[in-house]
Order: C-alpha cells, then structure tokens, then sequence
C-alpha cells in the first residue's frame, strides 16, 4: 500500500517535466508516422511525378494543393518532413507550402474533432450545413490563407526560401533529370525498403530536435505562467484576437485537439476562438524549429509575422461572413 508520505512532494521541475511528457507523448507518434511516410515518398514516389500530375498552370495547382489534406491527412507534427521529401520529388513549391499549411486544418479528422468539441453535430446532414459555423469558418479560412501564401511563394525561386542544402537536392535532381539519370536508390523492393527506412530515421532525428527545442520552451509556459492574465483581454477582440493567436504560439496544441481547448473558453469571441484555431496549426513554437530545418530563418520570420497579420485581420470579418450565411436546418 502506498501512502501519501511516499508520495514525492510537488515541484517546479515536475511539473515542466509532466508537462514536456504529455507533450511529447501526444506528438512523437504524429512525427514518426510522417517521417516514415516522407522516407516512402523519397524511396517510392517516381520523381517529377507530382509535377506531371498537377496542372501545368502553377495557380490552378497551388488552388488544389490546398486540398491535398482531404486525401493526405497530417498534423502540423507530421507534415514539415512530409514536405521537404514533396519538394525534393518535384512538387512545385507553392503547392509545398500550400499543402504545408492547409493539411493540418483541412482534413476529415480536425473537423470531426471541431464539430465535436463546439457540439456542432446537431442539425448536421447532407443538405444542412446544420449550425457548424465555426467547423466551416475554421476549414474554409484555413484553405484560404494557405493558398494565399501559396501564391506569394509563386513569385520566389527555392534558393530563395528553402535553406540551401534542400535547394541544392532540388538543383541536383533536375541536372539528374536532364542528363536522363534514375533517381531510384535501387531497382527491387527490398532496396527501396531499406532506402525508406534510413530517410525515415534522418528524417525523424532531424525533426524530434526541433519539435522538443519548441516543447521545451510549451511546457515552461504551461506551467509556469498564470493563464488566467488573458481572461482581462477577452471582452476586447483587438486584444483578444491577438491574445489568443500569441496563446496558440506558446500551447503548440495538435490540430486534431485544440479545438477541445477552444471551445470552453467562454470568455473570448467566435472571431478570437477561430483566430487561435487557424493560427495555431500553422503556427507555433515547435513548428518555429521545425520550419527552421526546411526553410531560410528570414522566410521562417516572415512567415510568422505574414500569418499573424493576415490571420488577426480576416477571423473576424470571415466569422461574421459565414454567421450571415449560416443555413439553419
């Protein structure tokens, strides 16, 4: 029988380090499955098929990468390696991007987990859009930010986004491409097998760096830091917008589960709740590492400033806008 005083008395440090744990525990299963598939893609995937199989018009695909997470779906934990293997493999940049930052959020598992936790089942069927305003807000607004990136990337070179050592990859394959080469590391399956699994495992020391770099710095705040501070910003959307953006930066909550932290704060507007869960799959500490081993620190920073602009200026306009159009059933 364990008694009390066995018990080991609380502290700081434990509880960082609970917290670091659940962290890790709910997003390494996530970094692991897209890792893998990123070593699938580079040993498997025929190169510039992604490329031939795409518009030719680069707008019209980035348009359609932003719905690659209905068919690919992956977390914001998954998708970075998934990605650098895409781009590798020919996948235009814009449409890389685009898809980067629409899957976490256009994808059927984080709207069956938005519909659940603001309860939006009710009323839904296939002729109804029922009440799901913020599930449709959170989706349509996601897709439209990621392509609007998308199409700002359209206008930059990979060496001049991506870091150079994933720009030099590009750079080779093609030369490879033009000189006929085979880029295949090896004609039977077994080989390719093998091939996958070391990408997979580069891949997956190369990112659990940085995601535990971001958890580390989460989990300090979770603890640490009294939350209750933001409740004095909540009945102002010019301070809560950004509040709760700046909230999702520091929680790094899966997209698959924030919503369950969104919807009970009751405090905070639709506008501000739909702010957090757009900003937050695309943008938040650990995903600040992670895009640092894809792309260039100035487009990383950029990126960070682009979203949270962007982002706190549309959720309350697009709230309103889809409240309007809401279809009562």
């Amino acid at each position: 029988m364990i008694f009390l005083a066995d018990l080991p008395a609380p502290s700081r440090m434990g509880d960082i380090l609970m917290a670091f744990l659940s962290i890790v525990f709910e997003g390494a299963p996530y970094i692991l499955i897209g890792t893998v598939f990123s070593g699938i893609i580079d040993a498997f995937l025929p190169a510039k098929l992604l490329d031939r199989v795409l518009p030719k018009s680069k707008v019209l695909a980035t348009l359609i990468a932003g719905f690659l997470g209905l068919v690919f779906p992956v977390c914001e934990c998954a998708v970075v390696p998934v990605i650098r293997r895409l781009v590798q493999k020919g996948l235009p940049l814009s449409c890389a991007v685009t898809y980067m930052l629409s899957a976490p959020i256009m994808n059927p598992i984080v709207a069956i987990s938005t519909l659940t936790a603001f309860k939006e089942f009710q009323g839904l069927s296939w002729a109804t859009a029922g009440n799901a305003t913020m599930t449709i807000a959170r989706l349509s607004l996601g897709y439209l930010v990621a392509v609007i990136v998308g199409l700002v990337v359209l206008r930059f070179k990979p060496g001049q986004v991506l870091r150079a050592s994933i720009a030099n990859k590009i750079a080779n394959a093609a030369a490879e491409d033009d000189h006929g080469h085979v880029h295949a590391p090896a004609a039977n399956f077994n080989g390719k097998l093998v091939h996958a699994m070391r990408s997979s495992m580069r891949d997956f020391l190369d990112t659990a760096m940085y995601f535990a770099i971001g958890v580390a710095i989460t989990s300090v705040f979770n603890t640490q830091i009294n939350q209750g501070l933001l409740n004095t910003v909540a009945g102002n959307d010019w301070l809560a917008v950004p509040s709760l953006m700046g909230l999702a930066i520091v929680l790094s909550l899966c997209s698959t589960s924030d919503a369950f932290i969104a919807a009970p704060m009751t405090a905070f507007s639709m506008a501000a709740k739909l702010a957090f869960l757009v900003f937050g799959p695309m943008m938040d500490i650990k995903l600040l590492f992670m895009y640092s081993s894809v792309f260039q620190r100035k487009v990383v920073v950029s990126l960070l400033i682009g979203l949270f602009i962007l982002i706190g200026l549309l959720s309350g306009p697009w709230m309103n806008l889809i409240q309007h159009l809401y279809i009562k059933p």
